[in-house]
């Protein structure tokens, strides 16, 4: 029976890892998937009480005793520090190698996108989740002077980058998704981008199925404004990828619907919405839970149950169609009437 953890966190994420419950209780129902919802006590609220943010064995229980994380949101005013999330979700990154973020952008209707004619849109980025500038390398010279320097350093590896590639190529290869596109910033950064390249086309050679191409990322950005329907599959690093992503988000619909995971593939997943943990608006029923609901079915598929996660998936869709949305999609309705619309028609 796989074991998920089940972090609420912060803020709207208490109300909508709430709603993405609901659609899990009701896949049980349906399909008997047999997941066990564990319920975990980690955030802020536990931070401010206990002063802990999570435990080594804490680490080692998500790792060893359970088969993927469910997380809605981390940050809270109340810890201005951001201690509690740094530690407990880019812990569970760093500690636990989720080197794949994967980062699906699906249109589930014209109306929601900005663009006037957007087309079809299905863009799945897979950004470095390990590497990059988010490592932390670097420092600063004398620090509140006026010869103040930072240096933040952008950390790159053979093994980071041929594994995430591989990622990408063989979502496509296997999903039947007709191309990968390298984004970087080779022109300017060439010593990361020359490595970049070269192990782009080696892994390219072995999926002869799947064309691929290169693009900086700041044509990049210009171009899924564009034309966003050319792209299908992008692989990228850390930083770009943390960009592009949010960027391809609000071409579908907002961060609201954005869902992700954070995978080592055959060892660990972890899956949450994209959104954070908006304070200002929680605790007021105005939180679009269609992200968490969407993580929650990106977390059906990679335990196999691939027919449960499109039902829920269609779902969504559904709820969309018939105009049952939360404010920050042009609706009226509860994050909880949202939730429990969507439960039901899962059941049905």
């Amino acid at each position: 029976m796989p074991r998920i953890a089940v972090i609420p966190g912060d803020g709207i994420g208490l109300e909508v890892m709430r709603e993405a419950v609901r659609v899990l209780e009701a896949v049980e129902s349906r399909f008997s998937v047999g997941c066990e919802l564990v319920h975990w006590d980690l955030g802020a609220d536990r931070y401010l009480r206990d002063g802990v943010t999570i435990t080594d064995d804490e680490f080692r229980a998500l790792a060893d005793d359970h088969d993927a994380v469910l997380l809605g949101a981390l940050g809270d005013p109340r810890v201005p520090g951001n201690e509690h999330a740094r530690d407990i979700l880019l812990g569970l990154r760093f500690r636990l190698d989720l080197y794949v973020n994967y980062r699906p952008a699906v249109l589930l209707d014209p109306a929601l996108s900005p663009l006037k004619n957007p087309g079809a849109i299905r863009l799945e980025v897979f950004r470095e989740n390990t590497e990059g500038v988010y490592v932390d390398m670097g420092g600063t010279f004398k620090a509140g002077t006026r010869d103040e320097m930072a240096i933040q350093e952008d950390v790159n590896t053979w093994k980071g980058v041929e594994r995430i590639c591989r990622a990408a190529f063989e979502h496509a290869h296997t999903r039947g998704r007709g191309r990968v596109t390298l984004v970087d910033k080779a022109n300017a950064m060439p010593a990361a981008g020359r490595l970049w390249r070269r192990v782009f086309a080696e892994v390219a050679a072995d999926y002869g199925d799947v064309d691929n191409d290169a693009m900086y990322v700041d044509a990049m950005a210009m171009d899924l404004v564009r034309r966003p329907g050319r792209y299908e599959v992008v692989v990228t690093g850390n930083l770009f990828g943390d960009i592009l992503s949010d960027l391809a988000a609000e071409l579908v619909g907002g961060l609201g619907t954005a869902a992700s995971a954070n995978v080592h593939p055959g060892r660990h997943a972890l899956f949450e919405p994209v959104h954070g943990s908006a304070p200002d608006i929680a605790g007021q029923g105005r939180a679009n839970p269609m992200g968490a609901v969407m993580s929650a079915a990106l977390l059906l598929d990679h335990l196999g149950a691939g027919e449960a996660a499109e039902v829920v998936e269609d779902a969504v869709r559904a709820a969309v169609a018939e105009g049952v949305r939360t404010a920050d999609m042009g609706g009226s309705k509860t994050t909880e009437e949202v939730g429990t619309w969507i439960a039901d028609r899962v059941l049905t």
